[in-house]
């Protein structure tokens, strides 16, 4: 069977860290790259993980390229401090090596908001390469990229993803600012057409379209967060062409 890899960005996640470490215990190499934690992260990190690197954050990408470039594995597999690889993924996985038919594959995470998994309102997102090739682009929601083609497991991973709803509130204004002086950076400009049609259109995909009212309050308010994320991405890149962050 390859080997495998496992790395793990990390920044103050004392209290989620032991237990993602914990369920990767199966993989030939643990990595995990903090951006200098100011709380135990570091310290339980070197206890359970293979390698524990620091460096100063500066985006998504160049954080996980740089442990890539300290990986060994054959196979690289990402997971964050709030993910969980379960048993029956962690068969999938060990399965999939010992015969690969794909130089990528696809996991499936479901939602868990409001103490409660969305299992209406997932991604399927490319976390599982062959580690040759592989690199991310992207300053935020940054793309992993393998060397041919990709498949997808059927096991999902559990991802506790947000640790409440200003957590969930603050991450989206946060990720809209840097979106937005992305896209600034590029001279990319937007219109009040844009403004008002993209949000209104991650409402209807989430909630309608990949059936977010299946799932309750929970679905709803998510998909109307998620919406505001856009609308707030798209209020400040205009806020950015008028010089007035």
């Amino acid at each position: 069977m390859s080997t495998l890899s496992v790395i793990i960005p990390t920044f103050n996640e004392a209290d989620y860290i032991e237990d993602a470490l914990q369920s990767v215990a199966f993989a030939d190499e643990i990595i995990v790259v903090d951006s200098y934690s100011s709380d135990d992260t570091k310290t339980i990190a070197q206890s359970l993980a293979t390698k524990v690197l620091e460096r100063k954050f500066d985006d998504f990408s160049a954080q996980k390229n740089y442990a890539l470039e300290h990986a060994t594995g054959d196979w690289v597999l990402f997971i964050d401090a709030d993910e969980r690889v379960t048993r029956s993924l962690e068969a999938e996985i060990k399965s999939v090596l010992i015969n690969p038919k794909h130089s990528g594959y696809k996991i499936n995470f479901p939602h868990f908001f409001m103490n409660r998994f969305l299992y209406f309102q997932s991604n399927d997102v490319l976390r599982l390469v062959k580690r040759e090739g592989a690199n991310f682009t992207g300053l935020v929601h940054e793309k992993l990229h393998c060397n041919g083609s990709v498949g997808k497991l059927r096991q999902k991973m559990i991802h506790y993803t947000y640790k409440g709803l200003h957590h969930y509130i603050t991450k989206k204004e946060k990720y809209a600012w840097f979106q937005a002086e992305q896209r600034f950076e590029k001279n990319k400009k937007t219109t009040y057409f844009q403004l008002f049609f993209k949000p209104t259109y991650r409402f209807f995909d989430s909630y309608i379209k990949k059936g977010g009212f299946r799932n309750g309050v929970p679905g709803l308010t998510l998909a109307a967060i998620d919406s505001y994320g856009v609308f707030s991405r798209y209020a400040k890149l205009i806020l950015l062409n008028r010089g007035m962050k």
